[in-house]
């Protein structure tokens, strides 16, 4: 069973900066898209921002102009550069990828703490 390994969370404070890397234990094909969501307390999971294999990218309206996804196909991985984080980025973040054979995987979740 392949799984997705994230890595690059912590406590920043508000203007800062983090960079989340999310990789996979062993190679999945036919992938259609890679991206990143994040659940906060009490609030439903929601997609933060999404990658497709043709190199397209969107985004949630409340990170437009402050993260970036992208990959790295050599090292199979999927980053998402946050700036000028705000309190309200606070959630887990959860690395996601899915199939054309409507196949997901989720990575075990990384907190993202900002501070005010």
């Amino acid at each position: 069973q392949v799984q997705l390994v994230e890595s690059g969370g912590g406590l920043v404070q508000a203007g800062g900066s983090l960079r989340l890397s999310c990789a996979p234990s062993g190679s999945i094909f036919s992938w259609k898209y890679m991206g990143w969501y994040r659940q906060a307390p009490g609030k439903q999971r929601e997609l933060v921002a999404s990658i497709a294999r043709d190199g397209s990218t969107n985004y949630a309206d409340s990170v437009k102009g402050r993260f970036t996804i992208s990959r790295d196909n050599a090292k199979n991985t999927v980053y998402l550069q946050m700036n000028s984080l705000k309190p309200e980025d606070t959630a887990n973040y959860y690395c996601n990828v899915y199939t054309w054979g409507g196949n997901d995987y989720w990575g075990q979740g990384t907190q993202v703490t900002v501070s005010s």
